[in-house]
């Protein structure tokens, strides 16, 4: 892997499906670190968030040249059944193991865990704290991110250019994008079906089992169109009976925080909700809804 670029369309075609996978499976990221910040003070809330942000994009990109180094080393460094195995084939299968163990613990999460609001201990929260919590949750979700990316795209440049247009992107637009997965919780799971796709063909390609990437663009793009239709049908069944059908509200399970700040400065239209994106403004801002916290998508 490196930073040659070779334009094709089936290259441009990889670029779009991790644009888009990097966004929808990385607002996550934004909203939990928007969580954590609201347990500061007010005061402290947007410096927090700021820097939890840029600490994530860092890490992304260190994480990319980290992952790229290691899957150049491709000496066998033993033999296991006749079978060699070299310092790339061992972070594949890791990384391979690693996604479809994260999502398949995700679905069940969103689905099926508990609620994981505010815990009660009354504890008291530091800054220095909240940011080793965001920090340490940054590395998580880096560390997916750059998996998926490399189990994609064999062109760095494309992974470096998708990952950081994908994230400044969600920096700047994370209300909308969060309002859209929460609205359509299956894209989320769409997401994570894909993630699992994304990580068995990592692990065969560990074993020198190479599956062509056109196998994986083709049932994800599929699947997209398939629940675009899906997304349109429903909206004109709602248009023509004048009703709304809720969708299933999804849960979370990375932090005990409560989140009705966050998920208000999310979803809110009203300019004194707050922020989750790169802001001066505090998470925590005026709510009128009433709302209670509802999980996040």
């Amino acid at each position: 892997m490196d930073l040659a670029l070779d334009f094709s369309p089936d290259l441009l075609v990889a670029f779009l499906t991790l644009f888009v996978l990097e966004i929808v499976l990385g607002v996550d990221n934004v909203i939990f670190i928007s969580i954590l910040a609201s347990k500061l003070p007010v005061e402290q809330q947007a410096k927090a968030r700021n820097l939890g942000l840029s600490l994530a994009m860092i890490i992304r990109i260190g994480l990319l040249f980290f992952a790229s180094w290691i899957i150049s080393l491709t000496n066998d460094l033993f033999e296991l059944f006749g079978m060699g195995f070299s310092g790339r084939d061992l972070i594949l299968i890791a990384g391979g193991l690693f996604l479809v163990y994260k999502a398949v613990h995700e679905i069940h999460e969103k689905l099926e865990g508990s609620e994981s609001h505010a815990d009660g201990s009354g504890k008291a929260v530091t800054f220095g704290g909240i940011i080793a919590q965001i920090l340490l949750l940054d590395i998580v979700f880096s560390f997916d991110s750059v998996i998926t990316a490399v189990g994609m795209v064999d062109s760095l440049l494309v992974i470096i250019v998708a990952v950081v247009l994908s994230f400044g992107v969600m920096l700047f637009s994370s209300k909308f994008i969060f309002g859209f997965v929460n609205k359509h919780p299956t894209v989320k799971m769409l997401a994570l079906a894909f993630l699992v796709l994304i990580g068995v063909t990592l692990i065969a390609d560990g074993f020198d089992v190479h599956i062509d990437k056109a196998l994986i663009y083709v049932p994800i793009a599929f699947a997209i169109v398939v629940e675009a239709l899906n997304l349109t049908y429903k909206a004109r069944q709602e248009k023509r009976s004048g009703t709304h059908i809720d969708p299933v509200k999804l849960r979370h399970a990375y932090t005990k925080a409560d989140d009705r700040d966050a998920v208000h400065a999310a979803t809110s239209k009203s300019p004194e909700s707050g922020a989750v994106g790169l802001s001066r403004k505090p998470v925590t801002g005026k709510d009128d809804s009433g709302d209670e916290p509802y999980g996040l998508g």
